[in-house]
């Protein structure tokens, strides 16, 4: 299993760039994961659904499959932070992909996503100058970034050209779980 993290911040087009990905990596025959951050208070459920009712009865765990779709809900009693390993750790053994959307400060392979800031925005701090995890940067404003850079640099709109990079490097983003847990 191959893991390559997408990081940046809130707004930078990380969803959009995964939601492109994802398509152009199973035409190339590759079977995808995805791992996402959340907020602290989402949710997937909702009122009244009969797994909504489970949780708010005291399930710890509520399955529900059908032949389509299997979904895990857990309830932690407490705050638990869970580690992106533990995450990717939960998932099929059968991927061949992981895409994991967030968890800048993992210890993941990853590539930025970084855009400028709009006209009177606030600037922030691009990642890749000081994490040595970022192997990459997709930007739609390549001319704009705020530090010369080694790393590949991809746009951000061409999915296609960072599929093909991801699969040609693929060696250097195998997963090896015995390392992280």
């Amino acid at each position: 299993m191959y893991v390559i993290a997408f990081a940046g911040y809130s707004g930078a087009g990380k969803t959009t760039l995964v939601e492109r990905l994802i398509p152009v990596l199973k035409l190339q025959g590759q079977r995808v994961s995805v791992v996402k951050h959340a907020h602290h208070n989402f949710d997937i459920d909702h009122p009244g659904k009969d797994t909504w009712r489970h949780r708010e009865a005291g399930a710890f765990e509520v399955v529900v499959a059908s032949d389509r779709r299997l979904a895990l809900m857990r309830e932690f009693e407490r705050p638990a932070e869970l580690s992106v390993h533990h995450l990717i750790a939960e998932l099929y053994e059968g991927v061949d992909w992981v895409l994991v959307e967030g968890f800048k400060q993992s210890d993941l392979h990853k590539v930025e996503v970084w855009r400028p800031p709009e006209p009177g925005g606030v600037a922030r701090p691009a990642l890749y100058p000081v994490d040595d995890f970022v192997c990459g940067i997709a930007t739609d404003a390549p001319d704009r970034l705020p530090q010369a850079t080694g790393l590949p640099v991809f746009d951000l709109n061409d999915a296609d050209a960072i599929v093909d990079w991801l699969l040609r490097n693929a060696h250097r983003f195998e997963y090896k779980a015995d390392l992280y847990v």
